[in-house]
């Protein structure tokens, strides 16, 4: 089986993650503080990642991305 570059993989997953979000806050699963506070464990996830397998730069940039969606409201619908 051969598999799409890992960008590709990347941004699919990140827009059926943000679907995703968005589809659980449009049907009152979870407000909005709990889809915020879910970002933000992964950024800090991210952030304090460690150990022997870890690319510290790597981290600190998908920790970056994910303040920025945090920042950009992309996976919250806000009034």
């Amino acid at each position: 089986m051969i598999y799409p570059k890992p960008d590709v993989a990347g941004h699919a997953a990140l827009a059926i993650c943000e679907s995703l979000l968005l589809a659980l806050n449009d049907r009152g699963i979870l407000p909005e503080q709990e889809i915020l506070g879910v970002l933000q464990d992964a950024a800090a996830a991210h952030e304090n990642a460690s150990g022997t397998n870890a690319d510290p730069v790597l981290h600190q940039e998908v920790a970056n991305l994910i303040q920025r969606i945090i920042n950009s409201g992309n996976s919250v619908r806000r009034i």
